[in-house]
């Protein structure tokens, strides 16, 4: 295929950086170097995305919080040190020349017509236990972030993936901020409770990075009701790259889930919402490596082969064009 405009809607860049690893350096170099082999095999660095062709990606701050298996923080001021360290490490990146925050739409415009530039970043706070509250919203707001997540697992705001509840008294003034501020909600790892109290109060919404729950069950998937509810507010649609997400009851050290079987979430989507609210979420990086990617993903710029399982006509769409339109729509 020739190949079209490529946009990402999750990466968690400044995270990684966070843990040690230098994006900057060439794949196969960070790969002889990399703080978090063998267990997790890198897929992205910013020369690798570059030749892919990525143009644009919803750029996460994620504050991971602390589990048996990783340290994270443990009360909301921890959530925030975290979150501003990755907020100062993307403005490094820029300085450098290596990504291009974008807050408007206009920028994103602008930023997709120029013949050469750095990859682009709309900032995304993932899990929003870094925000102390309504009305610290402005100072996110001013720093560049443009879409929030309430939820990852459970935060003070919301019910998220393996923790059901619904949105709290202080996640629901969140929210109706998010709203009068002009903030997108990602609905990704919102649980169903939350999604709905979400939804009562009319905020939009995209889901940067959620497969489907009709194909493999449990609250980190969207269930057809939801995803036809993300696209009535106007939103779109991420497809995570995780074999987990992608076949009912994988786990740790089975053999990774078929391209194939990623491409029915993506039909699936299509037959519910249609093919120009289906787009890329990749998440490639995002706590797991090329050792639990689809079959044939082992990098970054193998992306394109997942797009080459779809339908001819709707591979340009899928591949970019679908979240370009909401960004110079709706951001």
């Amino acid at each position: 295929m020739t190949r079209s405009l490529l946009i990402d809607g999750h990466l968690d860049l400044a995270y990684n950086a966070g843990l040690g690893r230098d994006l900057t350096l060439p794949l196969e170099e960070l790969k002889e170097r990399d703080p978090l082999a063998p267990r997790q095999r890198a897929t992205v660095t910013f020369p690798e995305l570059a030749r892919s062709g990525l143009r644009l990606c919803f750029a996460t701050l994620f504050a991971a919080p602390r589990t048996p298996e990783q340290p994270g923080y443990t009360d909301p001021a921890g959530a925030r040190r975290r979150a501003l360290a990755q907020l100062e490490t993307y403005a490094r990146w820029q300085d450098a020349g290596h990504v291009r925050v974008l807050r408007s739409r206009a920028e994103v415009r602008a930023h997709l017509a120029a013949d050469s530039a750095p990859l682009g970043v709309v900032l995304l706070m993932e899990g929003a236990d870094p925000v102390r509250g309504p009305d610290d919203l402005a100072f996110w707001q001013a720093a560049g972030v443009r879409v929030i997540g309430p939820a990852w697992g459970r935060t003070r705001f919301a019910g998220g993936t393996d923790a059901p509840g619904p949105l709290t008294p202080e996640g629901k003034a969140l929210v109706r901020a998010m709203k009068d501020l002009g903030l997108t909600l990602d609905a990704s790892h919102l649980d169903d409770a939350s999604f709905w109290d979400a939804a009562e109060l009319g905020v939009p919404m995209i889901s940067t990075h959620a497969n489907a729950r009709a194909l493999v069950p449990g609250n980190r998937h969207l269930t057809d009701e939801m995803a036809r509810h993300v696209v009535s507010s106007g939103g779109v649609l991420g497809l995570v790259f995780h074999s987990r997400f992608i076949r009912p009851g994988w786990q740790e050290g089975n053999p990774r889930a078929p391209l194939g079987e990623l491409t029915r979430h993506a039909e699936h989507y299509a037959a519910l919402v249609g093919w120009d609210h289906v787009a890329l979420g990749t998440d490639l990086d995002g706590g797991f490596g090329a050792e639990k990617t689809p079959q044939g993903v082992d990098r970054y710029c193998d992306v394109w082969r997942f797009v080459e399982t779809l339908p001819t006509a709707v591979q340009a769409g899928v591949a970019g064009e679908n979240w370009q339109r909401w960004l110079t729509h709706h951001l």
